[in-house]
């Protein structure tokens, strides 16, 4: 199957697994749990051929309310969980940095550039980028992806797409819909 999508770009919390409390991070693998439908969402996307690439604030590492060893430790947990629906990421960029010191802090497009840079040909004006707020949709849209916005929000969005769950996400990305 041809993709009209080099890659997908996704977003963690809230996109792929459940959001931890406002204020509070995912600072271990035991916190982890996948959202229904991403398993079987990301299986279908790897077995169409497109590279799926996690692109994640986490932003506890600057609070010291984790470490970056913490980090790995919780997104070795999503290769895990993700692996018993025969499903996997092909990278995962993490921006660890506070508000305002960087330009991979989602809504800056830097792990987007980054992972592009890191895997050429990827064209992220042939790419989409999935998440679940409006930071996410600004960081594709700054780089020319496609956007798709998951979750029922009722604000407004730049996103190009909005729909409630991520496997509708995949839909969209697989031209079904």
């Amino acid at each position: 199957m041809t993709s009209r999508f080099d890659a997908v770009f996704v977003d963690r919390d809230g996109t792929l697994n459940e959001k931890a409390p406002e204020g509070a991070y995912i600072t271990s693998p035991t916190k982890l749990v996948l959202i229904d439908g991403v398993g079987s969402g990301i299986s279908r996307l790897n077995e169409a051929g497109i590279p799926v690439y996690v692109v994640t604030n986490q932003r506890g590492v600057a609070r010291s309310i984790m470490t970056e060893d913490d980090v790995v430790a919780v997104n070795e947990q999503l290769t895990i969980l993700l692996k018993e629906f025969g499903a996997f990421v092909d990278g995962v960029y993490v921006c660890p940095h506070e508000i305002g010191v960087c330009e991979c802090r989602k809504p800056m497009p830097g792990l987007l550039v980054r992972c592009a840079a890191d895997h050429p040909p990827l064209r992220l004006s042939h790419s989409v980028m999935i998440g679940d707020t409006e930071t996410d949709i600004t960081a594709g849209n700054v780089v020319g992806t496609q956007t798709i916005l998951v979750g029922i929000i009722s604000t407004p969005t730049a996103a190009d797409f909005r729909v409630s769950s991520f496997e509708a996400a995949v839909r969209i990305v697989l031209s079904e819909n």
